[in-house]
């Protein structure tokens, strides 16, 4: 009797665990870059069961594994690449391919997948209120202006401005176009490039809020082959609504089973204690 009190609690515990990851997928479902959450159970304290007693008390005949208890083992982060979407907002940024962002936050580097960038008042690019975006330099990079430009590799790029009133106060000099470029008298400003890592096992990676991922684990650079940056996109979230509504589905009514017979075993002894204790 007691061992169903064990296996309901216990299978209650676990579906509304599963709940939470489930829910929490959901809520991230329009994150850019946010990578599906699963959670995996299993059994606790497997025992034998033998019967004995039906020739005499020292033969034992085994019968069958038993688990007393189902409980969560771990989560699971799936790294599956999610579809791009085409933004057109030139701080948004995708990789196309294995690889992390680095942003340089108050606990130190922390890696994303989420390139929905920004900049901050001192003209910083910026991963939200994650940190600062660095570069292949190991620097935060800062964007002077937004006539920039950004290549396949992350290299940002803009052409320098000059004022024609500085060059030729007089305005007399029809060589003087007022702005720089590549062929200009200002050249190219160079904002740095956005530093990407690699990771030889993402199990040793460990989720983070907002999106990051800390690891101890020695973080390699990612240079040009099967990796790119799509500038103006952002990597869409990789969870399946389909599949997660299936999923909740299934836990609660998993839920709501354990605890409708959870109420009939209550039930039950109570009674043993009330009426069978009387006789």
């Amino acid at each position: 009797m007691y061992q169903g009190f064990y296996n309901l609690a216990s299978g209650m515990l676990t579906q509304s665990r599963n709940l939470n990851v489930v829910s929490n997928n959901m809520v991230n479902l329009q994150t850019a870059g946010y990578k599906r959450d699963q959670m995996v159970s299993s059994t606790f304290q497997e025992e034998m069961l033998y019967r004995t007693g039906r020739r005499a008390k020292g033969t034992q005949e085994p019968l069958a594994t038993t688990s007393k208890i189902r409980t969560a083992s771990r989560t699971y982060v799936n790294y599956d690449q999610g579809s791009y979407e085409t933004t057109e907002g030139i701080y948004d940024f995708a990789i196309g391919g294995k690889g992390f962002f680095c942003i340089q936050t108050q606990n130190g580097v922390q890696y994303t997948r989420n390139g929905s960038f920004a900049v901050d008042e001192e003209g910083y690019l910026v991963q939200g209120e994650n940190g600062r975006v660095l570069s292949t330099e190991g620097q935060p990079i800062r964007i002077e202006n937004e006539n920039f430009t950004v290549d396949a590799y992350g290299h940002i790029t803009a052409p320098a401005q000059i004022n024609a009133d500085e060059t030729d106060p007089e305005g007399t000099d029809p060589e003087d176009t007022g702005a720089g470029g590549a062929d200009g008298n200002g050249g190219i400003l160079d904002f740095g490039t956005i530093r990407l890592v690699d990771f030889a096992d993402y199990e040793q990676l460990h989720k983070e809020d907002n999106g990051l991922f800390s690891t101890n684990q020695a973080a390699t650079p990612v240079t040009g082959g099967e990796t790119q940056i799509l500038w103006k996109t952002l990597e869409k979230s990789n969870v399946d609504m389909v599949s997660e509504m299936t999923a909740m589905m299934s836990s609660q009514r998993a839920l709501q089973s354990a605890a409708q017979v959870l109420k009939m075993y209550d039930t039950i002894m109570g009674k043993s204690a009330s009426d069978v204790g009387r006789v």
